[in-house]
């Protein structure tokens, strides 16, 4: 098995988390997003979009991270990233949809590029821009979140995969996570399992390139 990806790109990151958590082993293939390798035909062959990641099984290419991660989640149950019951399901599916479709798209490198290119953003303006759609995206999932260390309970999961790396965007962005008490529970929690440690985009091959 082998994953395409960046060190500092969120959707790399919860893939690797996923995998992880799975104790699944993998090549890791680095894509370096600021050389513009994404773009390149090699790449576009394994994801025509020009984006990371793509995790390659045999013959099997797969892109997009949350459908990776739900195929993971077919192909080796256990441990599970989604609860059992379906509304809870269907709720931890939310949680991680609103970081991964509302929150993490807009301040895609790609985004921001277009912004400063086109429209002439400043570097003051682009670090506005992003603080304050993390602090909408953050400020729905506290009232979201239950008062356990897990949205799904007693274990972390899809939800997990999705927000520690938004956390680590935000941090990278001077953002105090502290001023969001149940998403900070929950990444100090994390914080503390060897499968998110391992994950961390400093402990990637690439983050010294």
């Amino acid at each position: 098995m082998e994953l395409h990806g960046y060190f500092r790109s969120s959707a790399s990151y919860r893939v690797r988390i996923a995998l992880n958590l799975k104790g699944l082993q993998y090549d890791y293939q680095p894509v370096n997003l600021l050389k513009g390798e994404q773009r390149g035909d090699e790449h576009r062959k394994l994801n025509p979009q020009g984006l990371v990641p793509a995790l390659v099984d045999g013959t099997t290419i797969l892109t997009q991270s949350l459908a990776i991660l739900e195929w993971l989640d077919d192909q080796y149950p256990e441990p599970a990233l989604l609860p059992k019951d379906p509304l809870a399901r269907a709720r931890v599916r939310a949680m991680a949809y609103g970081i991964a479709c509302d929150i993490q798209p807009i301040q895609n490198l790609r985004v921001l590029q277009y912004l400063q290119s086109e429209y002439g953003i400043s570097d003051e303006e682009k670090v506005n821009w992003i603080r304050h759609w993390i602090h909408e995206g953050f400020s729905a999932l506290e009232q979201q979140l239950d008062p356990t260390p897990f949205a799904a309970g007693d274990q972390p999961g899809l939800f997990e995969c999705c927000l520690i790396p938004q956390i680590y965007s935000a941090e990278r962005f001077g953002m105090d996570i502290a001023e969001y008490p149940a998403i900070h529970r929950t990444m100090l929690a994390c914080n503390e399992i060897p499968a998110f440690v391992e994950a961390r985009p400093e402990n990637q091959p690439d983050s010294t390139l």
